[in-house]
């Protein structure tokens, strides 16, 4: 071939300087200083590792344990309630009022609970570079002064000649300078499931897609069949899988939409209570004046208070408990999760970017069809177990002539073949090319087992495959034709029917007319049209002597066609149904891949994924898109083929620019970048590579499409009781919040009255950091446990743009907290001498029943929290954790009440029946009245829906 200019060469050698594959063999010799005879000298190679570093990738340095603790008090939760303990024990020190500051060692106590949940989450460092390493190989063969040395991978250097031969797994990006019969396994580069076959001739133009650099090899793929020798290009971080361990680097982790609402909710609170703080110490200085140092402490002991009353103390944790639960549950469905807030975020995934090979189908390549003279014949099965049917027309097909030309097909093929099929462990595997193993097994299915044709046929010679010839043939002797040679050929169909001069018809060869080869080529192209990678057979009877030394390409010729065979990597069964439930749950799902874009849009077709007749965009013309044409174009196009690693990654951010909760699932390096980008990155545990594992936020234990959905059910149901309980606790707290301020600022018209100087709380923070801690705490983790709603994968997903908490929820959770404080602060009015209601108790008394009409107002709310819109009385009893966190809740309110230390440490007192029945009663008020705004709801959605129907 001749080039069309002469690229620029290198005076030195660099790594990719210039692009190799449009060199010419001794042009890139040249590039490199180095004469692929001989290659580097060691002097050379020594000088050339010290200059460009050793073939490595650079690893992330390990985050130290100290930063990593710190980093689980960054929370603004947790840093309000840092700030509530250091006040308190700053109270403490001064007045040393308790033998123990209580407040502050309850607050600390939960802030370091969460820490150590989330340290032990976080405690396994993010390793995908460091997996990256594992893939190249240990050590190489290299040419040095023009003998083949073994070195390490690390010392291999460019410029240096690497000798290939079957198996051996690539230590860096070459240009290859010989390749006979060669083959590479790119498929956790490119996603291409089929061996990629090799030559040497420079490419005519730029080629971006890496599977089609027929003269490259890259670092970390292997060589499947044949051998070679190449010039090293590029070591290190300038490979191909350099290039991915670098994306991996830049791509940082995005917040979940959990971690954001916490974030937010928690700066929400801790502005709320600077702002109520500072409009009570206004209201107090203004009222009461704070005049000397003990007034200021007051103000402290306030504001300890109100951070108290307006922290849920127990959400970081909870939260925690919840999607460690909930993972643990997901673990026994085969779906591990490597970070606990992905939970959540799957079950609002709105988009599932797919990866193909192995995901969607079997990464195992399948004889689908074989045309013969007689029509065409089916193959039941899928991948390499040997268990199948042939058929035709629907119907089993039994004995003739059709029968008998499908049978020296499938022998022909398997006996041309230089594959193997095993079993291990139940499990059947192929060694050495998997589209010749795929014949094998379709022989096997047709009755013809290795040892079956081994025992008849013995092969004597052969004529290997090259990329130039496009097939191979094989010559055998026949036990049943003595002092004969039979030569059977596969290869491409019009390669090899140029060479044919008679079709097989029953058991006899007829004359190849015109007619018949322009039938063969419509129904190979017929097959191409539905994806099939087709293959021609044919054979032909020598005499025995016709063998002199070795087989040639002369042999082939005067063929006779035996047939077509059909075959592709078949999706997998439960990914169809998979597909249909996502779709029943609003959910996109989308197919990119590295294939070939026929492929691919064949593969999705019959998924479901797309109609008949969508279209695939290849990465050729992704990349003329600007990143703003980019998001118009996901929004359409679910398939995308022929894509590399910055091609997943901009699909992945577009989608997510456009409001898509995205979760891309993978298993090669090729996708690791997209994974870590992806709200939600899932990794195939079986046939992934340590790469995507270790970048993905899911791992797949059974590499099962449909565990995915599964998962985004729980993942639903999940986010479903993280509603609940932040609905209860937040309801909760706010009526904490409104008993303590309005209790302040309408002290006098309450009959709520301190000491000389004093602030008179209506609650004391021990007392409100006993509700939220132990009373509230258990109910709340219950709400978390509860079953998943039976229509969770029916509802579209969640918005990207709506937060957990909703407005819905805002006005429900703000009626809740304002029938608490009205009912909690009735009660301690009518509790007190004086005020708007007389009573005639102490001012512990009028607490202690403030303090436990509280509780019991949480206790019934627990049950308004399972739903805006449901009655609390649906499903009563099916969550059986509830009404025994109910119960633990009450014991654990009566030690406080009538155990002696404790009563000291709380300041309670005892109470008698009529006063657990006045709490009662006032407290169940917060469920009559939140039913009744429930059920006007229920009324007006279900006017709404009548009057569309009417319409």
């Amino acid at each position: 071939m001749t080039d069309r200019g002469t690229p620029r060469v290198a005076s030195r050698p660099e790594q990719q300087l210039v692009d190799p594959s449009r060199l010419t063999t001794r042009q890139v010799g040249q590039a490199q200083h180095v004469d692929p005879a001989q290659g580097l000298s060691d002097a050379e190679a020594l000088i050339r590792l010290a200059r460009l570093g050793p073939n490595e990738l650079e690893a992330e340095p390990p985050i130290p344990a100290w930063r990593r603790v710190l980093a689980q008090f960054q929370d603004a939760l947790v840093i309000l309630l840092l700030v509530a303990t250091a006040i308190s024990v700053g109270v403490w020190l001064y007045e040393r009022g308790t033998a123990l500051p209580y407040e502050a060692l309850a607050i600390f106590a939960i802030v370091l609970i969460n820490a150590v949940l989330g340290y032990v989450q976080e405690a396994r460092a993010e390793q995908a570079v460091a997996a990256l390493r594992t893939m190249s190989a240990a050590n190489a063969r290299v040419l040095r002064s023009g003998e083949l040395r073994s070195v390490p991978a690390r010392e291999v250097v460019p410029g240096d000649v690497l000798s290939l031969e079957e198996g051996d797994t690539l230590p860096a990006d070459a240009r290859l300078t010989q390749a006979v019969a060669l083959r590479t396994l790119e498929a956790a580069l490119t996603g291409e499931s089929l061996p990629t076959e090799k030559d040497t001739q420079p490419l005519e133009e730029a080629v971006s897609a890496l599977g089609d650099r027929h003269n490259m090899v890259f670092s970390g793929t292997a060589v499947s069949s044949g051998r070679g020798r190449a010039i090293v290009t590029a070591t290190g971080m300038d490979t191909e899988i350099g290039r991915i361990a670098g994306l991996l680097k830049r791509t940082a982790a995005e917040a979940t939409p959990l971690q954001q609402e916490l974030d937010r909710t928690g700066r929400t609170l801790g502005l709320g209570v600077l702002v109520i703080a500072v409009v009570m110490i206004v209201t107090i200085g203004l009222v009461d004046g704070v005049r000397d140092f003990s007034s200021f402490l007051d103000v402290l002991i306030l504001s300890v208070a109100l951070a108290v009353a307006a922290v849920p103390e127990g959400l970081p944790a909870i939260t925690s408990v919840v999607l460690a639960l909930g993972t643990q549950r997901m673990a026994k469905h085969h779906a591990i999760v490597r970070r606990l807030p992905a939970v959540e975020t799957l079950g609002s995934a709105s988009v599932i970017a797919s990866d193909k090979t192995g995901t969607l189908t079997r990464n195992e390549m399948t004889v689908r069809v074989v045309v013969t003279a007689s029509g065409v014949t089916d193959l039941s099965g899928s991948g390499y177990g040997p268990k199948g049917d042939l058929s035709t027309t629907g119907r089993p097909l039994g004995r003739g002539f059709q029968r008998e030309e499908v049978e020296r097909v499938l022998v022909g093929a398997a006996l041309a073949n230089n594959a193997a099929v095993q079993q291990q462990g139940g499990r059947w595997s192929i060694q050495g090319d998997p589209t010749e193993g795929a014949l094998i097994v379709a022989a096997h299915k047709a009755g013809f087992t290795s040892e079956r044709l081994q025992a008849r046929f013995v092969r004597v010679a052969e004529v290997p495959f090259s990329s130039e010839r496009k097939r191979m043939s094989t010559v055998h002797t026949d036990a049943r034709q003595p002092g004969k040679l039979t030569l059977f050929s596969k290869g491409a169909p019009n390669v090899l029917l140029e060479r044919c001069t008679a079709e097989l018809i029953g058991t006899r060869a007829h004359p190849l007319s015109e007619k018949r080869r322009a039938a063969i080529r419509a129904a190979n192209e017929a097959l191409a049209a539905q994806a099939l990678r087709t293959l021609g057979v044919a054979t032909r009877t020598l005499p025995g002597t016709a063998l002199h030394s070795k087989a040639t390409e002369a042999l082939e010729s005067e063929l006779v066609f035996l047939g077509l065979i059909g075959m592709i990597d078949p999706p997998r069964t439960e990914a169809r149904d998979a597909v249909a439930r996502a779709r029943q749950a609003g959910i996109r799902p989308m197919m990119i891949t590295g294939d070939h874009p026929s492929t691919a849009v064949a593969i999705a077709t019959e998924l479901g994924i797309v109609q008949a007749g969508a279209q695939a965009m290849t990465g050729a013309e992704l990349s003329q898109l600007s990143d703003l044409e980019l998001e118009r174009v996901v929004q359409e196009i679910s398939v995308y083929a022929r894509v590399d690693p910055e091609h997943k990654l901009r699909i992945v951010q577009a989608l997510q620019r456009g409001g898509e909760v995205v979760a891309m699932t993978g298993d090669g390096v090729n996708d690791a970048p997209a994974l870590r980008a992806a709200d939600i990155g899932v990794a195939m545990g079986i046939t992934g590579t340590d790469v995507s594992k270790e970048a993905a936020d899911m791992v797949l234990t059974d590499d099962n499409f449909a565990t995915i959905v599964a998962a985004i059910e729980e993942g639903r149901g999940i986010f479903d009781n993280i509603q609940k309980f932040l609905r209860y606790l937040l309801s909760s707290n706010l009526g904490e919040v409104m008993t303590m301020f309005f209790g302040v600022v309408f002290a006098s018209l309450l009959g709520l009255v301190g000491g000389p100087g004093e602030v008179a709380l209506p609650l004391l923070a021990t007392q409100l950091l006993w509700i939220n801690l132990v009373t509230d705490g258990a109910p709340a983790l219950a709400l978390g446990l509860g079953h998943a709603d039976p229509d969770v994968m029916t509802r579209p997903p969640r918005p990207k743009a709506q937060g957990v908490i909703t407005p819905e929820m805002w006005r429900g959770i703000v009626f809740v907290g304002l029938i608490v404080a009205v009912g909690t602060l009735g009660v301690l009015d009518a509790s007190l001498p004086g005020g708007l209601i007389t009573g005639t108790g102490t001012l512990t008394f009028a607490r202690t029943m403030a303090f436990t009409t509280l509780m019991l107002f949480q206790l019934f709310n627990v049950f308004n929290a399972r739903s805006d819109t449901r009655s609390a009385f649906h499903g009563l009893f099916r969550n059986r954790w509830l009404w025994g966190a109910v119960a633990l809740s009450l014991g654990l309110h009566a030690l406080v009440l009538y155990l002696h230390p404790l009563q000291q440490a709380f300041g309670t007192t005892a109470l008698g029946w009529n006063d657990w029945l006045v709490c009662t009663a006032v407290a169940s008020s917060v469920l009559w009245l939140r039913e009744l705004t429930k059920l006007v709801k229920r009324s007006r959605t279900r006017g709404v829906l009548s009057v569309r129907q009417q319409g």
